[in-house]
């Protein structure tokens, strides 16, 4: 087949499946757009997720009706002032996304200078079809309807309407993070999703856009090297969200979704936070432009910096200097009533029945006295415990005999051969799992009532997919409703996991869920959905428990599949026999 030249209308159909993949694509495009014309004030309007319309309307510059023919053609910017691609500063710069959107889209463009007319141009699909005067304040209005109405396979590769407004909210967030100076408002079907006062500082700025916890449980970064600059706030380690969605970074007013920087991320995090949790941060980093290149993807969602370790190095020396300065700060809770904690424990009969603790931690509850002690009982108060009946010999249980706690943490139990670690947690979250997956094939698993329903707020983003998979939630005992826009009704938590914290378990439910295909099932997901709820319904790491619950956590690993390890992979026991203990202290 011989060489030959695409025709044009082919060509802005490729340029536009690089540029625009889905109608948040098309969104960002548009909006930095706006925000490089100099706007004070940006509204966007969606219908649909913007499959059906989307609108940006701005206070900017504008454009006269000769530039706005340019505009629509391809490479052409006015944001190039001399071929030095290196020192661009502004947003978007390639000259491609108008005429890119116009090829697979109805894209409608008015706008006007200040002490000029306004006009207006219409493209269907590439083809020029309205180019007329029209009437607006100064500033541009920008109309994109039927995306890909007639590119049926690129359509149909698209997700539903409510996950594209999500990835397009997500977009109109992070832009309106970077810019605290500029208004921002979102309508989605005729629904208000935020509206953001312009000139606002960057910490109130962050705050308005993500878990309004954030700003109380966050610590402040501030660090400058070598012409870079660090700014933005960061978690403190124990408030955790389950994905890394919840990660806002930007490079010289650009939001970007860097590697290398979510990298530094993790190692500055690092031995504070399990390796299935991330941290929240908002980090803005200011490098000279001779020293970062913007240009290295279409989307310019990525950079590549001529210094990454020295970027790598100012990340992690920010993170843990500003969380070292917080010392031991942690999640702040709502002040519980500490007079329980005074009350005399009442007195405990012996047991006469063995097997007892084995039901407790089964879910099934106490099956003699209510003053038993259970697996889910408080931790003794600060006194010697009275003997119970002697334990059955070691032989018969391969992870031993419960001898004492390190470390509130770490289990120690004694064999014939040698002795048993058992993290605490990992070895019951493993165990709650195991319940809910016995209790789904049985159809589904058992609900406790709240006495008083719990209302978690959330973002309209994260309800939205909470809401859409109730009830298959309810399947596994978790019974929620929709609560306004942006909040969660919890009605009833699952019957295994005890006294779990609604919030934490609807929340990190909700980020699981932002990382699913729509087209599998919860239960296709169970491992994921129920290994989620059970480490909610685990005991802590750091609670003081009982030599009766330890034995009764051991005896039910000895009788579970897939004891050995946790949800995570992590081991949840190791064994030191008398062997290897013998060699630590040169005996052999």
């Amino acid at each position: 087949m011989s060489i030959r030249r695409l025709p044009e209308h082919l060509v802005n159909r490729i340029a536009a499946g690089e540029v625009v993949e889905r109608p948040a694509s098309a969104l960002k495009e548009i909006v930095e757009n706006a925000i490089d014309a100099g706007s004070t004030r940006i509204g966007v309007v969606m219908s649909e997720g913007g499959l059906s319309q989307i609108e940006v309307s701005d206070d900017g510059c504008g454009m006269r009706a000769d530039e706005m023919a340019l505009a629509l053609e391809r490479h052409a910017t006015s944001k190039l002032p001399d071929e030095r691609i290196e020192a661009v500063s502004t947003l978007g710069f390639r000259g491609e996304a108008l005429p890119s959107i116009a090829s697979v889209a109805r894209l409608t463009i008015e706008s006007r200078v200040a002490g000029g007319e306004g006009w207006a141009r219409t493209v269907d699909n590439g083809a020029v079809v309205r180019d007329t005067p029209a009437a607006l304040p100064p500033g541009t209005r920008i109309v994109v309807e039927d995306l890909f109405a007639r590119v049926p396979a690129r359509r149909k590769f698209l997700r539903s309407a409510r996950a594209e407004y999500a990835a397009s909210l997500d977009v109109v967030r992070r832009l309106a993070m970077a810019r605290p100076d500029i208004a921002f408002s979102v309508d989605h079907d005729g629904r208000r999703a935020f509206q953001l006062p312009g000139g606002q500082d960057r910490p109130a700025r962050v705050a308005a856009l993500t878990d309004r916890a954030f700003a109380e449980n966050s610590v402040a970064i501030d660090l400058a090297r070598e012409g870079h600059v660090l700014g933005g706030v960061a978690s403190v380690p124990t408030f955790n969200r389950g994905i890394a969605d919840h990660q806002y970074l930007f490079v010289n007013g650009r939001p970007v979704k860097d590697r290398l920087l979510k990298g530094a991320i993790r190692g500055a995090y690092a031995e504070m936070l399990p390796r299935d949790r991330h941290a929240v941060v908002a980090l803005f980093l200011d490098v000279p432009p001779d020293d970062v290149d913007i240009n290295v993807h279409p989307a310019k969602t990525e950079v590549r910096f001529r210094d990454p370790q020295l970027v790598r190095g100012l990340i992690v020396s920010g993170l843990r200097h500003a969380l070292d300065a917080a010392g031991l700060r942690a999640v702040r809770h709502t002040p519980v009533d500490l007079a329980r904690h005074w009350t005399q424990e009442p007195a405990v009969p012996a047991p006469d029945t063995p097997g007892v603790y084995q039901g407790a931690l089964a879910g099934q509850g106490p099956r003699l006295h209510e003053s038993r002690p259970t697996f889910f009982s408080p931790p003794p108060q600060a006194r010697a415990e009275p003997a119970w009946t002697p334990p059955a010999p070691q032989a018969d249980h391969p992870l031993g005999v419960a001898r004492g706690q390190v470390a509130k943490t770490y289990i120690v139990a004694e064999t014939e051969d040698g002795l048993i670690l058992v993290d605490q947690h990992a070895a019951h979250e493993r165990l709650v799992l195991e319940r809910m997956r016995a209790a789904l094939k049985g159809g589904r698993i058992a609900a406790q009532a709240l006495l008083i329903p719990e209302v978690v707020e959330l973002e309209e983003t994260a309800c939205d997919r909470l809401e859409a998979r109730s009830s298959e939630l309810a399947e596994f005992g978790l019974e929620i409703e929709r609560f306004g826009p942006r909040a969660i009704l919890v009605r009833t938590t699952p019957a295994l996991l005890g006294q779990a914290d609604p919030t934490g378990l609807v929340t990190d439910l909700a980020d699981e869920l932002a990382a699913y295909d729509e087209a599998l099932s919860l239960k296709e997901r169970l491992d994921a959905v129920a290994g989620t709820m059970a480490c909610h319904g685990s005991v802590r790491a750091g609670r003081i428990l009982s030599v009766a619950e330890m034995n009764a956590l051991l005896r039910e690993m000895e009788v579970t599949p897939h004891s050995g390890q946790c949800n995570h992979g992590r081991p949840t026991w190791i064994k030191l026999a008398h062997g290897d203990i013998e060699k630590l202290f040169g005996r052999r």
